[in-house]
C-alpha cells in the first residue's frame, strides 16, 4: 500500500478523539447561545454556483476559490464564506418577509491558497444573520451575542473592536479616489502600513489634505476618545454619519452591559467588499488572527433579487479552540462510555443490561471478555 495514502493534503487534518469531542461540545454551547435570541438553524449546500461569490458580489478572490464543473458544464466552487449563501438563500425562500430573520448555521468552509501561514485550506464556521433590520439595535444585537458567545466558552480575557467601513468610503469619495485605488488603499490601511499608504497616495497626486486624513485613519483606534478625534478629523457628512452610528451603538451595548470588551478601530477595513456598515473583529491571546468576524451587508442581498439590510457575524471555531487550548480554558465533554465484558455464557444478560443502560441515558460499549493468561 502507498503510505501516501494515509495522510492528509496540505492545509487540511483529521480531527478525532477527545480534541474532536471538545469541538462539538464548544459548538453545542455556541449553538445553544445563539438559538437563545431566537435564531433558527439553517443549512445551505457545500457547493454552490460561482456566481454567488464572483468579484460583483465582493467576496473571496477567484483565485483562492476551489472551482470545478458539473455535467452541464456549469462552473460551481466550495464555498469559502457562508454569507452570500445565506444572502442568497433568504433571496429565494424569504422575499415576501415584511418581518427580520435571523439565521444560525455551522459548517466548513474552503480556501484555496498556497499563503498557508499556519492557517487550515478547510475550517468550521458557526455564525448567525439577521436579515431585514437595519437599526442600530440590530447591530447591538449582534455586538453583544458575539460577546456573550465567548464568554460562554470560557474566553474571559478578549476585546471585540468594532469599526465602520462607511468613514473611510466617505473620506475616498471626497478625496476623489477611483475603485482600485480604494481597494489597494484599504488593504495598506487594514494592515496598519502607513508607509505603504502614504507611497500609494503620493503616487495618485491625492490632495495633501485629503492625504493627511487617510493616513491618520491607521491611528484612529481605541476608547471612545478615537471617535471623537475621528470626528474632528472630517466635515464630510457621510464619514460624520459613520462616526454617530457608532456612538449610538456604543450607548446601545452599554444598555446590554457589555462595554467593557470593546473598543473602535476606523482603520479596521475587511478584505470582503460587500461590508457596507459597522463591522467587527474579535480578539484574544494565542491567536493571530481575530477569531470572529462580521458586519453590516446592506446591499448584497439586492445581488440575489432582493435588497434589504442584513448584519451578521462568523466564529473560526477552530482558531476558537486554539485559544482555549493556549490559554487553558478546559472544555468538560461527556464522560467515557462504560465496559461491560460478556462471555458466551453471561451474553444475553450482558445484553440486556447494556439495553436497559442505554434506555437510561448512559453509554455502553460490549465487549467480549478476553482470556486470561493461563486459563484454557
Amino acid at each position: 500500500m502507498d503510505k501516501k495514502l494515509l495522510h492528509t493534503p496540505e492545509g487540511v487534518r483529521d480531527i478525532y478523539g477527545d480534541e474532536y469531542a471538545k469541538k462539538l461540545t464548544v459548538e453545542k454551547w455556541i449553538l445553544d447561545k445563539i438559538r437563545s435570541y431566537g435564531y433558527e438553524d439553517i443549512q445551505t449546500p457545500t457547493f454552490e454556483f460561482f456566481d454567488v461569490f464572483s468579484k460583483e458580489v465582493g467576496t473571496t478572490p477567484s483565485r483562492e476559490l476551489y472551482k470545478f464543473f458539473d455535467k452541464e458544464g456549469e462552473t460551481l466552487v466550495l464555498r469559502p464564506d457562508f454569507t452570500p449563501s445565506m444572502a442568497r438563500c433568504a433571496a429565494k425562500y424569504f422575499i415576501d418577509e415584511d418581518v427580520p430573520i435571523r439565521f444560525c448555521y455551522v459548517g466548513n468552509t474552503f480556501t484555496n491558497t498556497s499563503n498557508l501561514q499556519g492557517k487550515l485550506k478547510e475550517v468550521t464556521q458557526m455564525g448567525a444573520e439577521l436579515i431585514g433590520d437595519g437599526s442600530v439595535e440590530a447591530d447591538a444585537e449582534m455586538a453583544a451575542m458575539v460577546i456573550e458567545v465567548l464568554l460562554k466558552t470560557g474566553i474571559k480575557d478578549f476585546q471585540l473592536s468594532i469599526g465602520n467601513v462607511e468613514y473611510f468610503k466617505g473620506i475616498c469619495m471626497e478625496a476623489g479616489l477611483d475603485d482600485e485605488t480604494e481597494k489597494e488603499l484599504r488593504e495598506y490601511i487594514s494592515g496598519k502600513n502607513y508607509f505603504g499608504a502614504e507611497e500609494l497616495l503620493i503616487g495618485k497626486n491625492i490632495k495633501p489634505e485629503f492625504r493627511e486624513i487617510l493616513l491618520k485613519v491607521t491611528d484612529l483606534f481605541g476608547s471612545t476618545d478615537a471617535l471623537y478625534q475621528a470626528r474632528s478629523l472630517v466635515h464630510i457628512n457621510r464619514s460624520l454619519q459613520a462616526i454617530e452610528r457608532l456612538e449610538k451603538l456604543h450607548e446601545a451595548l452599554q444598555v446590554y452591559g457589555v462595554e467593557k470588551f470593546v473598543s473602535f478601530d476606523l482603520g479596521m477595513l475587511s478584505r470582503y467588499n460587500y461590508y457596507t456598515g459597522v463591522i467587527f473583529k474579535a480578539y484574544t491571546y494565542g491567536v493571530g488572527d481575530a477569531i470572529v468576524t462580521g458586519g453590516r451587508y446592506d446591499t448584497l442581498l439586492g445581488h440575489f433579487g432582493r435588497g434589504t439590510p442584513a448584519i451578521g457575524f462568523m466564529v473560526v471555531i477552530d482558531d476558537l479552540m486554539s485559544a482555549l487550548t493556549r490559554q487553558n480554558i478546559p472544555v468538560q465533554t461527556p464522560g467515557k462510555a462504560e465496559l461491560i465484558e460478556y462471555t458466551s455464557e453471561s451474553y444475553k444478560e450482558d445484553v440486556m443490561r447494556a439495553k436497559k443502560m442505554r434506555e437510561e441515558g448512559k453509554k455502553v460499549v460490549l465487549c467480549p471478555k478476553k482470556a486470561k493468561e493461563g486459563d484454557k
